[in-house]
């Protein structure tokens, strides 16, 4: 973005906000809701974002280039044992989409509740990445119906079939007394830290 004035960079900051992952409103609509008086004004950003290849036609669709949304993924690791200097490199910008391959009509997001899955990192109140589909390797960690319940386990198997493990050794393993269906796979966690 170094080539845009300051107002082409502002336009473009309220494109991003309204518009992540759709495609653009016509010229009108887009005057209206970003309190433009003229839709030329409108037409003339959108050219030079195109030119600087800030947005794209997809589909004769006009859409934000994903590549502007996301974190920056530094190419420093940070230790969290003994403090350690950070390089100021910046390797490329990053999407949650990009790195758990989320495709969206089929990933749904669920706040976990409970301790049963504690001992592989999985706490109370994180978000759990699911990509849904019936089908599940042993050891996945899987959103399953057990008995017309939800819950989110390790999908395991021995001689006497397919049943459930909590991570946390104070909870007994769930065998299904009728049905054990796969909802999803987990693909990542998210937590707020406060």
């Amino acid at each position: 973005m170094k080539k845009l004035t300051q107002k082409q960079k502002d336009f473009f900051e309220k494109l991003k906000e309204g518009y992540q992952q759709r495609a653009l409103s016509s010229y009108e609509k887009l005057k209206n809701e970003l309190g433009y008086k003229s839709k030329n004004s409108i037409k003339q950003y959108i050219e030079i974002l195109k030119e600087e290849n800030l947005i794209e036609e997809i589909d004769n669709k006009l859409y934000i280039n994903k590549n502007q949304f996301g974190a920056y993924l530094a190419t420093t690791s940070v230790k969290a044992g003994f403090a350690a200097v950070l390089e100021d490199k910046i390797e490329k910008r990053i999407s949650l989409d990009e790195i758990l391959n989320i495709n969206s009509p089929s990933t749904f997001v669920f706040r976990v509740s409970g301790d049963s899955m504690c001992e592989v990192g999985i706490l109370d109140g994180d978000y759990v990445i699911i990509k849904k589909t019936s089908e599940a390797m042993i050891d996945d960690i899987v959103l399953a119906v057990v008995d017309n319940e939800f819950t989110l386990k390790t999908y395991k198997k021995d001689d006497k079939g397919y049943y459930l493990k909590p991570e946390n050794s104070s909870y007994p393993i769930i065998r299904p007394k009728e049905s054990l269906v796969i909802f999803g796979v987990a693909l990542g966690i998210t937590r707020k830290i406060k």
